[in-house]
């Protein structure tokens, strides 16, 4: 009795995740709806936009003059009189002085320094669309993915029908003595590990449809029901590697924002090194009671005398990080073009597999199963012989399936390497 509980219980954990399952609102769609779906629901990516805006209102910050500079100083207690607000006879206050003051940049600071500030603006713009593209291939393997352990989850239920009717049959051919117990437990054992490997794939499935969920923005009682098409895995395309490597330069984010550090390296350094040139402060004063004319008009001119402060140290950091970043970018398209070559060997051997024999094949061991069941049901065959064909059977049909999600990802990695859309999913 203890055993037979022991047997039920992942039929019973099967039973109610199916029903938990069936609870929830299903979401059909095809991968371009779901890409369509997450660019407009992602939070992340609309997190990301949000940096963009940022960087760019410097760019109105950087365009911005300096205030201008308004000094005043006003008598408030005469010393000799003892007198606070001192004025003559005449109601006349005593010594008054106003000065306005404005800063000129010169060498073209504030010029490179708007530059600067675009350079970066781009910087956040690659990162969006990096980020971008590496959330679309994660949206994509976890797409295959669960595409893949659904069609798995059929292979299991199917086998697990199956089996659930031959326990019955021989439970009762044993209870008549017609069967022996060895038998018997031989293909009680098969159902339970096939349960068991069942209740592994739903829970695979379950961690998926959170990431997918998350990637959608979808709701939290979605089930998410990926459809993928089998036209990919029938079309060869020819792929020209040094097309795709300049299709990647032009399309990777990664790289191009790489080279947008570069150029804003570059700008800094002109930048830093026009810091090294004085601005000059201009202004006017007025001072009353204070000098050899009681009204006094003064035109000011000032800048800072550059003998110590040069700004040595922040011209020779900015030289390092120009060298620094110009081997970034060297070694970011060197790994570019690696990655684009892998991609396509990749691709190709993957897409090897598939043909219209693989289908024929596919469609004889579905045909050939049902006649293996039948004869075993007829002694026809013994158990040995059939349960050795019947995990033969579901690790095949498992291996089929994993290679069409390995084309799957195979052409996910050739999108993701170039950083375009080259076969569609």
């Amino acid at each position: 009795m203890c055993s037979r509980f022991v047997f039920l219980i992942p039929l019973l954990i099967f039973i109610a995740s199916t029903k938990a399952q069936a609870q929830t609102d299903t979401l059909s769609l095809n991968f371009q709806d779901a890409e369509k779906q997450f660019l407009a629901n992602n939070l992340e990516l609309l997190a990301q936009k949000y940096n963009i805006e940022a960087s760019k209102a410097l760019i109105s910050q950087a365009k911005l003059w300096d205030n201008p500079t308004l000094s005043t100083d006003q008598n408030i207690y005469d010393g000799t009189s003892k007198k606070f607000f001192y004025h003559n006879q005449n109601m006349a206050l005593g010594q008054v002085f106003i000065q306005l003051s404005q800063v000129f940049t010169t060498a073209g600071k504030r010029g490179k320094q708007v530059q600067v500030a675009k350079d970066n603006a781009q910087v956040q713009e690659a990162a969006f669309n990096d980020l971008m593209r590496n959330l679309r291939y994660n949206l994509q393997l976890d797409f295959g993915q669960l595409a893949n352990l659904i069609n798995q989850g059929k292979v299991y239920d199917m086998e697990i029908n199956s089996a659930t009717n031959l326990v019955s049959g021989i439970q009762k051919s044993y209870d008549a003595g017609n069967t022996s117990m060895k038998d018997l437990i031989r293909l009680k054992a098969l159902l339970f590990g096939l349960q068991n490997d069942r209740i592994e794939n739903s829970k695979q499935i379950n961690d998926l449809q959170i990431e997918l969920k998350t990637l959608l923005g979808a709701k939290e009682t979605t089930y998410v029901n990926p459809i993928i098409s089998d036209q990919q895995q029938r079309q060869s395309i020819g792929l020209d590697i040094p097309a795709l490597i300049e299709q990647a330069k032009v399309n990777r984010a990664d790289y191009l924002g790489n080279k947008y550090q570069l150029n804003s390296a570059t700008h800094d350094l002109a930048y830093q090194k026009a810091l090294a040139t004085p601005d000059i402060t201009v202004g006017v004063a007025y001072d009353k009671n204070s000098t050899y004319a009681p009204n006094y008009y003064g035109l000011q001119i000032g800048l800072p005398l550059p003998f110590f402060n040069r700004n040595q140290g922040n011209i020779k950091s900015a030289e390092f990080t120009l060298k620094s970043q110009e081997n970034t970018v060297k070694e970011n398209e060197l790994r570019l073009k690696n990655e684009v070559v892998s991609a396509v060997r990749q691709y190709q051997l993957t897409q090897e597999l598939f043909s219209t024999q693989q289908t024929t094949f596919n469609e004889q061991y579905d045909k050939l199963f049902g006649n293996m069941l039948k004869s075993f049901k007829e002694r026809q065959i013994g158990l040995i012989e059939f349960v050795d064909f019947f995990d033969t059977y579901k690790d095949t049909k498992l291996k089929i399936l994993q290679q069409g999600y390995n084309l799957q990802k195979a052409i996910a990695d050739l999108n993701f390497a170039t950083g375009t859309t080259i076969i569609k999913p």
